[in-house]
């Protein structure tokens, strides 16, 4: 009964004094709940109330890293690779589907999620792939709006790059009218790119017979599945994942469970609508290729600008161009915005650091412009595709490591309840799951070994940043693919331990006789200490050490031995800090020591003989550790004694 007295106070203490938010900060919580939706409308009323979140999303599916391949594919054959196009489609459509399912069913987004699941180690390795990816995201979008600006109006790609930076302000200006608001801007430049295309198409004259056979399945050739594969890689986005599970939160209506299954129901239309939308513009690229240069035996042209040169002179007409840097422009413009929720989803996700989206944008198109200045100037203008390529990589390495854990979650009946993805809706997301990694990592893997086989202007970058990068994501893409299966054995082991209270109460009782506890030495600081150390000495009337080191450079050079100025005014103030446990008829004693904190905490407990150790924490993470130093965790390694550290501001 002592036993579970003592623990009881301790863990309530712990619980209470930690302060641990179980991550029940909103995702965009400027936006979160910002779009009342009435349940007593018509259908088609809240499926317009809740359309918008996938268009949203939908910008990604075609942006200029898309171009490169669809103008590829097209050109160099034809109608035959419509039918891969379509495939990434319905991969999209799914993974988007199970992305929105995830965010209205535990009102958490993807990054969220994986905070909440994984340790925090594998966190900050995913978060900082997600913002590789979401730089080289940027990259392409800095680079299609930079040759929008080229094609239309003879703008230096350089400068255009630098233009580009200026579309902070615009999205400044957007954030402040609301989501709606925000969602019909980018429902405005897909319908100018929809626009843009059917002009293209109506000039081109494809043939409608040839363009419903290459949406039958056929065999590939090597250079044929190597296209292919970059279709995949290019049209799966990573970070729309992420994005997705985020702007859903947006709306605002009844989150039971039926109020769940139909903003499930709305959301799977919107994704489909929008997404099929992606579809016809990625296809009428890949078309327009096909009618007017793989017709006229220009199977070489994968590159934008040398496109829009040809078309002109390919159709007789200068509408075609025009409408071509238009709709590539406006598809720049489009995914930059979407970007930067992105990058504000991920941040908050996986760190809980929220910083104004104007400065997350900034930080964001500085990691991408500066690597696209640097290319361009030394390259020149003919090192724009090569970027656009290398950027298309790293979101296929990414894109497992947003794929597969948003199938482990949307899978698992403790995180989704009755929302739990069925057997055949695991079969087939896991089928599509596997082929689309498996698809990425022979991209990848191809370019690699063709960046050595015959060099390009890309081709230092893929093997000196790329090729490292993929070997130091290869553990830890195996740790996300096997984690349940551990944590699952984790969790059978620990259900073959039969705890009840005969156990506990034949458990020995902890005898906590004497307790140390380190001060700072700053007065509100270690009133916070002493407060929260206060109901656990009581409770096991326990005799307390109060001790304190001095850092200064004679406390160093002299260690116990210590007496400077630094030292007469500590032990004065330790003596002042006795009183507060002397009021409580509590045994206290003092010790002063100098040198190293850790060192010097570790020998005064030795010597004095110490049950536990008691100091404060103050979160420190990796640079304010390496400024600061991090006595508790030193402490904790150097000791076998328990430690515990009490989080302080």
């Amino acid at each position: 009964m002592g036993l579970s007295l003592n623990l009881g106070i301790t863990y309530n203490i712990f619980v209470q004094y930690n302060r641990v938010e179980f991550n029940m900060n909103e995702s965009l919580p400027d936006l979160n709940s910002s779009v009342d939706v009435n349940a007593n409308v018509s259908f088609f009323r809240r499926l317009i109330m809740f359309s918008g979140p996938a268009f949203m999303v939908a910008v990604g599916y075609m942006d200029p890293g898309n171009w490169a391949t669809d103008l590829a594919a097209g050109a160099k054959f034809g109608y035959k690779l419509l039918w891969v196009i379509l495939l990434a489609n319905i991969f999209a459509i799914l993974f988007q589907t199970l992305s929105a399912r995830l965010g209205i069913v535990t009102g958490r987004d993807l990054a969220q999620s994986c905070r909440d699941h994984y340790p925090r180690p594998i966190n900050y390795l995913l978060w900082f792939l997600c913002e590789i990816a979401i730089a080289a995201c940027d990259l392409a979008e800095v680079l299609g709006s930079a040759i929008g600006l080229y094609l239309l109006f003879h703008i230096p790609l350089l400068w255009g790059v630098i233009i580009t930076t200026l579309d902070v302000l615009v999205l400044m200006g957007l954030l402040s009218l609301g989501i709606r608001k925000m969602e019909a801007f980018i429902l405005a430049l897909i319908t100018t790119i929809a626009f843009c295309f059917a002009a293209e198409l109506l000039i081109s004259k494809p043939n409608a017979a040839e363009i419903l056979t290459g949406f039958m399945p056929s065999t590939l050739h090597p250079e044929a599945l190597f296209i292919a594969l970059g279709i995949i890689g290019a049209t799966v986005m990573p970070h729309n994942l992420y994005l997705h599970s985020a702007l859903v939160q947006s709306r605002n209506y009844t989150r039971n469970e039926l109020g769940k299954k139909q903003a499930n129901t709305f959301n799977f239309i919107d994704s489909f609508i929008a997404l099929n939308g992606a579809l016809f513009v990625n296809a009428a690229i890949l078309i327009v290729a096909a009618s007017m240069f793989f017709k006229n035996n220009l199977t070489e042209v994968a590159s934008i600008i040398d496109a829009h040169k040809l078309l002109a002179s390919v159709v007789g007409s200068s509408i075609a161009p025009i409408a071509f840097g238009i709709a590539l422009l406006a598809a720049g413009q489009s995914s930059t915005i979407t970007g930067t929720f992105a990058g504000q989803i991920i941040m908050e996700g996986f760190l809980g650091l929220q910083i104004r989206p104007w400065i997350r944008r900034l930080i964001t198109r500085v990691a991408a412009v500066t690597p696209a200045l640097i290319v361009i100037y030394i390259y020149g203008d003919s090192s724009v595709d090569s970027l656009l390529i290398v950027s298309q990589v790293v979101l296929s390495l990414q894109l497992p490591f947003a794929v597969i854990p948003l199938l482990h979650f949307t899978s698992s009946r403790r995180k989704m309840n009755v929302f739990a993805n069925k057997l055949w809706a695991k079969i087939f997301a896991w089928t599509a799951s596997i082929l689309t990694v498996l698809l990425n990592i022979k991209f990848v893997y191809d370019l690699i070994a063709d960046s050595f086989a015959n060099p390009k202007p890309e081709s230092s970058l893929i093997q000196f940043i790329l090729l490292p990068f993929a070997c130091l994501a290869a553990p830890l893409l195996v740790y996300i693919i096997f984690e349940p299966s551990w944590r699952n054995i984790r969790v059978r082991a620990l259900k073959r331990i039969k705890i009840n209270q005969a156990t506990i109460d034949a458990l020995p009782v902890p005898s906590f006789k004497k307790i140390g506890i380190a001060l700072e030495g700053d007065h509100d600081r270690d009133i916070q200490i002493l407060n929260l150390s206060l109901p656990i000495v009581k409770s096991f009337s326990s005799e307390i050490v109060l001790i304190h080191c001095v850092q200064t450079a004679t406390g160093r050079y002299a260690g116990n031995m210590v007496g400077d100025s630094e030292a007469y005014s500590m032990e004065y103030y330790l003596t002042e800090m006795k009183s507060f446990f002397e009021k409580e008829n509590l045994i206290v004693k003092t010790v002063l020591g100098g040198g190293d904190p850790e060192e010097e905490i570790v020998r005064i407990a030795r010597n004095e003989n110490l049950d536990m150790i008691i100091a404060g924490s103050h979160g420190h993470r990796f640079i304010s550790d390496l400024i600061y130093g991090s006595t508790v965790n030193g402490v904790r390694h150097k000791t076998r004694l328990p430690v515990l550290a009490f989080p302080i501001n």
